[in-house]
């Protein structure tokens, strides 16, 4: 797979002539993209984790582990809490299928499930409308897709970009985090973008 990083010089001046929020939040990619050669494993199997700040071995894990992670490690979010206890609070507001077999909130596996995510994004916030091309998506972004019969999936958007200028995704759908051309592969269902670091707004 073919790709390109814009120079230090020329990345310097894109993002001064955009303004910070152009910028993107390059403190997300670099927490995603540090996972890559770690985690090396699809595991989606259900663990009791300690509660907060639990997380499965950095060997394994699933495509919200990248965006799990590269949270708590780049910004001190901790989804796990966040989700949970905003599901306590608005356990109506989340989507409950009932393969899931839930009657109330799960600290160990909530925050590993890409609707949950997706909604606590929404709630949060973060919620953009999914843009066309791929101009209208910036590093740290966050994404969401279909990938057909409602099976979801999720994964970072990279500071790096294919030889057709197509930003780079780094995520995790079945060999462990890795930094891919898949952005547009398949049907994008949610585009979410968090603050700047130190933007309180």
């Amino acid at each position: 797979m073919k790709r390109w990083r814009t120079g230090p010089w020329l990345a310097a001046f894109l993002a001064a002539s955009a303004g910070p929020a152009a910028a993107g939040n390059s403190d997300i990619v670099d927490a995603a993209r540090k996972q890559i050669g770690v985690t090396l494993r699809y595991d989606p199997a259900y663990q009791s984790l300690k509660y907060p700040g639990g997380d499965v071995p950095a060997e394994r894990g699933v495509c919200t582990d990248v965006v799990v992670r590269a949270l708590r490690s780049a910004r001190g979010q901790d989804l796990q809490k966040l989700v949970h206890e905003d599901m306590k609070a608005h356990w109506d507001k989340y989507p409950h299928p009932w393969r899931w077999r839930l009657s109330k909130p799960d600290a160990n596996i909530d925050h590993r499930r890409v609707p949950n995510l997706m909604t606590y994004f929404t709630r949060a916030g973060y919620r953009l409308k999914p843009a066309r091309d791929g101009a209208g998506y910036l590093p740290g972004d966050i994404v969401a897709w279909d990938l057909g019969r409602g099976v979801l999936h999720i994964g970072v958007i990279s500071d790096q970009a294919s030889v057709a200028g197509i930003p780079l995704v780094v995520h995790n759908i079945g060999s462990g985090a890795r930094e891919e051309d898949i952005l547009f592969r398949f049907t994008i269902v949610g585009q979410y973008r968090l603050p700047p670091r130190g933007d309180t707004h």
